[in-house]
C-alpha cells in the first residue's frame, strides 16, 4: 500500500538538514526497495530546501509510521511536522 510522508523543517533548522544529510541519504539507501519516489521540497526561489515528500510502497500505516520515526532528519529534530497519509495513485509517468 502506498503512503505519503509530507514532513515539514523547523524553521531555522537548514544547518540540521546538512549535518545529517549524509545519515539520511544512507537510512534512505538502505530502504530503497520501498520508496516509491522521494525527495526534498524546495523554497519558492528553489534555493533552500523545506522539508520532505516520499511516497513509500509498506504493508501499512505501522511501517511507514516507524520508516519516519528511524529516518535520522526525524532523530535530529529537523521536522516541525510530518503527517502520514494513505495514497492512490491514478497518475504516473510512462517509462
Amino acid at each position: 500500500m502506498l503512503f505519503v510522508l509530507h514532513c515539514h523543517d523547523k524553521p531555522g533548522h537548514a544547518h540540521v538538514r546538512a549535518e545529517t544529510r549524509e545519515a539520511h541519504l544512507e537510512y534512505a539507501n538502505a530502504h530503497r526497495s520501498s520508496i516509491y519516489v522521494g525527495g526534498p521540497t524546495l523554497s519558492d526561489d528553489g534555493d533552500g530546501m523545506t522539508g520532505s515528500l516520499i511516497i513509500l510502497d509498506v504493508a501499512d500505516k505501522a511501517e511507514a509510521e516507524e520508516f519516519a520515526t528511524n529516518d535520522p532528519y526525524g532523530k535530529a529534530g529537523l521536522f516541525e511536522s510530518v503527517t502520514i497519509q494513505a495514497w492512490k495513485e491514478v497518475f504516473a509517468p510512462e517509462i
